[in-house]
């Protein structure tokens, strides 16, 4: 690697930027200022650099400090410095002649090693800095390149006034993390430091290239520390394998190993390791054969200390060779530990396995003149008995009682450390694996946040805390999600940790990590919580308890789509490893897929409450008070989706009234919008009088015109639904019905019997040309009609009949309301979780007195229009409603001439007293008249229209006799 710069680093173009403190307080020399006097400056200054800002303020640090603290406990031969010697050495001839110098430094910020474009540099700088082992870190030199980087974990650049000291003005510099590759672990940081002129793009590609460079370098000393290891194993084999007792690879001891056998082996191989101590755990192989994994201590020339995992087989198979395994048997059985306990993974470990650090298979006989290993017979005369264990040495685990030895190979050689990063990266992509399964189950945002909690507790982190805007909570975007957050989840492996309850108000200072994270979008890493002074000073006594409990923070951003929905915070207790960079980015990405569930759970709710604003408003708001019925309703929308059920009820002409309940097939938008139209349609044709059988076969034509007409019926299906309409007379106390498809009615008696009509079903609407029929029920005073949709009765857990029972158990109850009645139902027999509507009638029926009902059957003579009009003020007179007699005398006179002259007797009058007075005129003529207006030169045809003045309301109805013209009066009418 070479950077062409023989004059020095390449400018930007042009003058450089005149920032620091020759710009007389302009730009960001001018924001410093600003910020140190104490005035608020986020639009003013990139936000890590602020936060630095921040937190070398709250750590009590001055821009005048000169000096910095000089460490000697550092290892000036690590592995970081054998690493990055020849990387620095390129660097350094690569920069010749220009003002450059690059420093290594430790995670601790202590510097390790520099080198300089010109080595006249090194004349300028301060005696102390002139040797390793000064420190840069962000609290003690407050915002500077090697700090800020190990703060970020990040590629950073800091350009002159953005610096916190002072006599840092005049430069610039870019610094980025040096990890190692296995575990992920920030070793180092390499800085590049230059005048602030001297600013260059380019830099940012040479420092991401030359940390690359010093990685591999680190990848190749552990690949070195892993083969020395397996030649010290393969000697110290040799020399203790008198004769023939040579050790075979796992491929040579098990032929035609089964892959899950060959996976369980390496995974609990790899577990071995990580315990780093002596033991044995036998497995189970899926044709029967049983395998002892025996763990063994090794050290190389150097001194590295390793262990090295060997297979015992043992045991005859229990199965004939060939035959093909159970789906139970690739599980391989279960392990029998021996001296051996599985610890919890560590969590900073890396998630990095190196292919060439493994060694699995055959194992080459390092004796010299050792003949290759037979196979078949003489390979068993090689191993006759396995001599190498016939007890275990002192200190060694001992095989099982039962085991026979048959043979040995070596399975995996390698560092405890190393063992730990395999294993925990195993179990991190397990982790993710099941949160894949676990979030987002279901389309509720607040169960989301609390399953994110539910799957990183334990192996993620001890407690957690989620916080989401409320308008998010509601299925919105929030307008503020920095100003509006809420305590939605706390969780945690126990309860007593005083964290803020849940729905409780949040409000995260400017320099919490939190609003950090929210503010940048990236998760932001707390290793150590005491050393946090802007978590520490967001709640004092509240921080203060929880640190007697958690050490360590992770605090991620919830965002999916460009949408912030939140925060969540995962906190450790337990294990005192702080959390690191792997953890930071295991939570990230928890937490994104977590965000992307929560963000559809979102809309989903968005979507769903604007589906049931429309049903809602498409279903009656308010009942009518009427003489023939009590009525109480229930409106119970779908658990996962908003369907198409609807009811209605309508006042019908003499008292009567009609009942409504339907359900239209499928859920969302659509169903919703077309229930509206057919309600619209069914309560015109109710209003009409036609009675039910007729009233549905118009809504069947109706539903059959929608799907023609609707252009998105190939996508969603044909249109359909199904319905029951009954009509109540309370002067006669008879119920006629129909239905389309639905499930039948309840009748309740006045002395709690319960019976399911048999009314005949007739066809879902919308399939066009099937009759429908109706049938009539006698229902006694004080009876309940109760209807009902699908969705009460309907569940998965339960079959239909028994949901009936159900049913017929809540209503037998006579002395309920309806109001009772309903609540009843719905607590007793609907579902839990219902996936369809519940819509619910409950109608108590009531009788007309007869005493306030008058009738008078006449012929078709006109002289007897006198007589019918005085008998009709008499009864006026005896009701009390003498003020109405006027208006009713006119109306009946109208009425009855209108039969007489164009109708065909007999012909019958009937006056009902009820909140208003009824009038009503029947003959066997189908002839309807109709209102018109008279001219001026016409000397009839006002008739109806005086009726019409007089009346609050009038109209016809046809029966199977004829027709009846009603009309009806206000009783306040003069």
């Amino acid at each position: 690697m070479r950077v062409r710069a023989r004059r020095g680093v390449v400018r930007s173009g042009g003058e450089p930027t005149p920032w620091g403190r020759a710009t007389g307080g302009a730009g960001p020399v001018r924001t410093r200022e600003r910020f140190l006097e104490g005035e608020a400056v986020e639009g003013g200054v990139r936000s890590p650099i602020l936060g630095s800002w921040q937190r070398s303020r709250s750590l009590g640090l001055s821009p005048d400090q000169a000096d910095l603290p000089f460490r000697t406990d550092f290892d000036a031969d690590s592995r970081l410095v054998r690493a990055a010697i020849p990387v620095l050495d390129r660097l350094q001839s690569g920069f010749a002649g220009s003002q450059m110098n690059i420093s290594v430094a430790d995670p601790r910020g202590i510097v390790l090693m520099r080198r300089f474009g010109d080595a006249s540099m090194v004349r300028t700088l301060p005696a102390f800095q002139r040797v390793p082992g000064f420190v840069f870190a962000e609290r003690y030199a407050g915002t500077n390149g090697i700090g800020l980087a190990l703060a970020e974990r990040q590629l950073i650049r800091v350009y002159g006034a953005e610096h916190f000291a002072e006599r840092s003005q005049g430069n610039a510099c870019r610094a980025l993390p040096v990890r190692d590759p296995l575990s992920g672990r920030i070793e180092g940081v390499l800085c590049f430091g230059y005048p602030r002129g001297a600013e260059n793009p380019a830099l940012a590609t040479v420092i991401r290239k030359a940390a690359e460079a010093v990685e591999r370098r680190l990848l190749g000393q552990s690949s070195m520390r892993e083969r020395a290891l397996l030649r010290s194993y393969l000697d110290a084999r040799a020399d203790a394998a008198a004769g023939p007792h040579t050790r075979i690879g796992v491929d040579e001891l098990a032929p035609e190993l089964h892959p899950a056998d060959r996976a369980v082996l390496l995974d609990k191989a790899t577990e071995l390791i990580s315990c780093a101590q002596r033991g044995a755990v036998e497995l189970r192989l899926s044709d029967g054969r049983r395998v002892t994994l025996v763990s063994r201590p090794t050290t190389s020339a150097s001194g590295v200390e390793g262990i090295a995992i060997e297979a015992v087989l043992t045991g005859p198979a229990s199965r004939p060779p060939g035959a093909v395994p159970s789906r139970a048997d690739d599980a391989v059985g279960s392990a029998r530990p021996a001296a051996l306990s599985f610890l919890r993974p560590p969590r900073d470990r890396p998630v990095l396995l190196v292919p060439d650090r493994l060694h699995v298979g055959p194992v080459p006989d390092r004796r010299a003149g050792a003949a290759p290993a037979q196979g078949g017979a003489d390979r068993e005369r090689a191993y006759p008995a396995y001599p190498t264990y016939p007890a275990a040495p002192a200190g060694e685990p001992d095989l099982p009682a039962d085991s026979r030895p048959l043979a040995s190979g070596l399975v995996l050689v390698g560092e405890p450390t190393v063992g730990e990063y395999a294993l925990a990266a195993r179990r991190r992509l397990e982790l993710l694996s099941e949160a894949s399964a676990r979030i987002g189950t279901t389309l509720d945002v607040r169960r989301t946040a609390e399953e994110l909690a539910e799957t990183a507790i334990p192996r993620l982190a001890d407690f957690v805390t989620i916080d989401l805007p409320e308008s998010v909570l509601r299925g919105e975007e929030s307008a503020d999600p920095l100003g509006e957050l809420k305590r939605t989840v706390v969780r945690g492996i126990r309860d007593d940790l005083p964290f803020s309850p849940v729905d409780k108000r949040i409000d995260f200072g400017p320099t919490t990590p939190q609003l950090r994270c929210l503010v940048s979008g990236q998760a932001v890493l707390e290793p150590d919580l005491k050393a946090a002074a802007d978590w520490l000073a967001q709640d004092p006594e509240l921080t203060g308890q929880l640190l007697a409990a958690v050490h360590s923070l992770i605090t991620v951003p919830l965002v999916a789509r460009g949408v912030v929905l939140g925060v969540a915070s995962f906190y450790r207790s337990q294990d005192p490893a702080p959390f690191g960079d792997d953890d930071r980015s295991l939570a990230q990405e928890l937490a994104s897929r977590a965000a992307l569930s929560m963000d559809n759970a979102r809309q989903y709710t968005h979507e769903r409450a604007m589906v049931l604003a429309l049903q809602r408003s498409l279903l009656p708001h308010e009942l009518p008070d009427l003489d023939a019925v009590d009525v109480a309703h229930r409106y119970l929308p779908a658990e996962s989706d908003v369907g198409g059920d609807w009811y209605d009820v309508i006042p019908l002409s003499g008292t009567r009234v009609g009942l409504f309940v339907g359900d239209v097939v499928g859920h969302g938008m659509l169903s919703a919008a077309t229930m509206g139209r057919l309600r619209t349609a069914a309560r015109s044709f109710a209003e009409l009088d036609f009675p039910p059988d007729e009233v549905l076969a118009h809504l069947d034509n109706v539903v059959g015109r929608l799907d023609r007409e609707d252009p998105e019926s190939e996508d969603f299906g044909i249109i359909g639904a199904t319905c029951l309409y009954a009509v109540y007379d309370p002067t006669t106390q008879q119920c006629a019905m129909a239905r389309a498809g639905h499930p039948p009615p309840v009748l309740v008696g006045p002395d709690g019997t319960v019976s399911f009509p048999d009314l005949p079903a007739g066809p879902p609407l919308g399939l066009g040309g099937l009759p429908f029929e109706t049938a009539e029920v006698h229902l006694p005073e004080d009876s309940q009609l109760v209807l009902y949709t699908d969705g009460l009765i309907e569940d998965r857990d339960r079959d239909v009949d028994e949901a009936l029972d159900h049913l017929r158990g809540a209503l037998a109850h006579s002395e309920h309301t309806p109001d009772e009645a309903c609540q009843t139902v719905l607590d007793l027999v609907a579902p839990d979780h219902p996936y369809d509507d519940i819509a619910l009638l409950v109608a108590r029926t009531h009788a007309v007195d007869r005493n306030r009902i008058a009738t008078w059957d006449l012929a078709a003579d006109p002289a007897l229009v006198g007589e019918v009009r005085a008998d009709a003020v008499r009864q006026l007179a005896d009701w009390g409603l003498d003020e109405t007699a006027f208006a009713a005398e006119l109306i009946l006179s109208e009425l009855v001439t209108n039969a007489v002259r164009h109708g065909a007797g007999p012909i019958r009058v009937r006056l009902l007293h009820a909140h208003n007075l009824i009038c009503e005129v029947s003959d066997t003529s189908n002839t309807a008249p109709h209102l018109r207006r008279a001219a001026s030169t016409d000397e009839g045809g006002r008739g109806l229209f005086l009726v019409a003045q007089l009346s609050q309301s009038w109209g016809t109805r046809y029966t199977t006799q004829g027709k009846v013209i009603w009309a009806e009066c206000a009783l306040d009418a003069a």
